[in-house]
């Protein structure tokens, strides 16, 4: 408890893994709630063809998938800078102990 309240010890390991699947459950949901108000800012979707709109939908789901990914590098490159300060502090305390 003395490492938590004196800063020693960092709880964003944590806090970063409740905000990824915070952010990896309710992105792909809203994309999906306001897909259609989404596809109706284009006049032009209601006049092509039906493969097209498929085609649509696959970048669509693409897209997502690669915010999927990029959400989930960026959180693990977080997550890996503050466990390499808590490695670095073991280290130390190893050394000088």
């Amino acid at each position: 408890m003395w490492d938590f309240l004196t800063f020693d010890t960092f709880i964003t390991k944590y806090i970063l893994m409740f905000f990824y699947y915070l952010f990896a459950i309710t992105i792909p949901i809203i994309m999906y709630i306001f897909r259609k108000k989404f596809f109706e800012q284009f006049q032009f979707i209601e006049n092509i063809q039906k493969k097209y709109k498929v085609y649509l939908l696959i970048i669509f789901i693409f897209m997502i998938i690669c915010g999927e990914i990029c959400l989930r590098i960026f959180f693990e490159i977080l997550i890996g800078y503050f466990d390499m300060h808590d490695y670095l502090q073991q280290i130390v305390s190893k050394k000088y102990s």
